[in-house]
C-alpha cells in the first residue's frame, strides 16, 4: 500500500482543508470535495433566495448591506465593479456608470437601466456566494438595433424589453449557466430564458415566464 501523503486543498489562493489520503486516490478525492463544495454553495444560495423571493424587489435587495456588481462586456472588453446601492440608498454615479456600460454598443446610445434588473443580478450574485462576475452579451438595444437583429435572425421580439432597459443577456463566471438559470427561476422575478448553445441567460423585469 502506498504511504499516505499530506494534502492541502486550495481555491483562489485560499487554503480550504488539509489532511491525508493515499497518493493514488488524491486526485479523485480533491475533485469530489470541490464538486461537493460547489453544490453546497449553490444550495445554500438558493435557500437564501427562497427567503428573499417573497419580498418586494427593493426590500429584498436592500436587505444586503451593499449591492456590488462586477461586469465584463464581451463586445467592448470594458469592465466595471461598482456598488450601486449602499445601505438601501441608490448611488447615482454608480447607476450612471452601469447605464453607460450597458449601452447599445452598436450605436453608442444609452438608456436608463431598470434598477429592479440590477437587484435581480445582485440576488443572483448572492446565490453564487459572491463569486465571479457577470459577462454581458446584450444590455440596452436601441429600436434601430432591435429591428436590424429581427431582420437578421430569429428569436428577437419586436417589443423586446431590451429596448426599455429592462432586459439583459448574461452569464456568470461564478456559476455554470444552467445553475444561473435555476437560481433565476427560483427567484421568479421576471422573464428567464436559457440559451444553452450560446451559453447565456436572458433576464428581464417583465412578467414571470421561462423558455
Amino acid at each position: 500500500m502506498i504511504a499516505p501523503a499530506r494534502l492541502c486543498i486550495t481555491h483562489d489562493g485560499e487554503k480550504l482543508r488539509c489532511g491525508t489520503a493515499p497518493v493514488r486516490r488524491a486526485r479523485v478525492t480533491i475533485g469530489a470535495d470541490m464538486d461537493l463544495q460547489r453544490r453546497q454553495v449553490l444550495i445554500g444560495g438558493l435557500a437564501g433566495l427562497a427567503g428573499l423571493a417573497g419580498m418586494r424587489p427593493s426590500a429584498a435587495a436592500s436587505a444586503l448591506e451593499a449591492n456590488r456588481l462586477s461586469f465584463y462586456h464581451i463586445h467592448t472588453a470594458e469592465t466595471l465593479s461598482v456598488a450601486y446601492r449602499e445601505h438601501g440608498v441608490i448611488v447615482p454615479d454608480a447607476i450612471a456608470a452601469i447605464d453607460h456600460l450597458l449601452r447599445d454598443f452598436r450605436t453608442g446610445e444609452a438608456h436608463n437601466i431598470d434598477v429592479d434588473l440590477l437587484d435581480t443580478l445582485s440576488l443572483l450574485h448572492e446565490a453564487s456566494g459572491r463569486r465571479g462576475r457577470f459577462e454581458i452579451i446584450s444590455g440596452y438595444r436601441s429600436p434601430r438595433t432591435n429591428a436590424a437583429l429581427r431582420a437578421a435572425t430569429s428569436g428577437v421580439a419586436e417589443k423586446s424589453l431590451h429596448i426599455h432597459g429592462r432586459a439583459i443577456d448574461v452569464r456568470s463566471t461564478g456559476l455554470a449557466t444552467s445553475e444561473l438559470r435555476d437560481a433565476a427561476l427560483e427567484l421568479a422575478r421576471g422573464g428567464v430564458g436559457y440559451y444553452r448553445q450560446s451559453n447565456f441567460v436572458h433576464l428581464d423585469t417583465g412578467a414571470f415566464r421561462s423558455w
